[in-house]
């Protein structure tokens, strides 16, 4: 199964980043039984915050998506670094948790997290479909535009 994913990755474009440490007093992750939680990630790339601003007013949907991609990106990152590099161990997202900084009438933040679970689904499979919740904010720390964290189901 691990190979498949990385396969998967590839066939994506997508090359998982060293999964960042926290900024601040907190884990980037913690395993209780077979449940990995994952801290919220931000949509980093290239080591800075790559998408900035208010969704709605600064930031378009489709760059919001992107946003939610490289947050997803991220949460995988994580989740390989938790399980010794073998995403192959990840049974089920059980959910992901999306926080769009949005502007004042803005409605649309399931739109914008299809982002980060169209991505799951299509690197994992059947076990990256989830349940999820999406969530408007009025800020998100260093002004990201998009925040997801996730709750996982792992082989122990």
């Amino acid at each position: 199964m691990s190979q498949a994913i990385e396969d998967r990755l590839k066939e994506l474009g997508i090359e998982l980043p060293v999964a960042a440490a926290p900024a601040a007093n907190y884990l980037p992750y913690t395993l209780s039984g077979n449940t990995l939680y994952i801290s919220g990630q931000l949509p980093m790339e290239g080591g800075k915050v790559a998408v900035t601003g208010l969704v709605g007013s600064d930031v378009d949907v489709a760059t919001a998506q992107r946003a939610a991609e490289l947050c997803a990106i991220n949460i995988l990152a994580q989740a390989k670094a938790a399980l010794g590099g073998d995403l192959g161990k990840i049974r089920r997202v059980l959910k992901l948790n999306g926080f769009i900084a949005s502007a004042p009438g803005f409605v649309e933040q399931h739109l914008v997290m299809n982002g980060a679970s169209n991505l799951v689904a299509n690197v994992l499979g059947e076990p990256g479909k989830h349940a999820r919740a999406a969530v408007g904010m009025a800020a998100l720390p260093f002004n990201a535009a998009v925040e997801v964290d996730a709750v996982l189901e792992v082989e122990a």
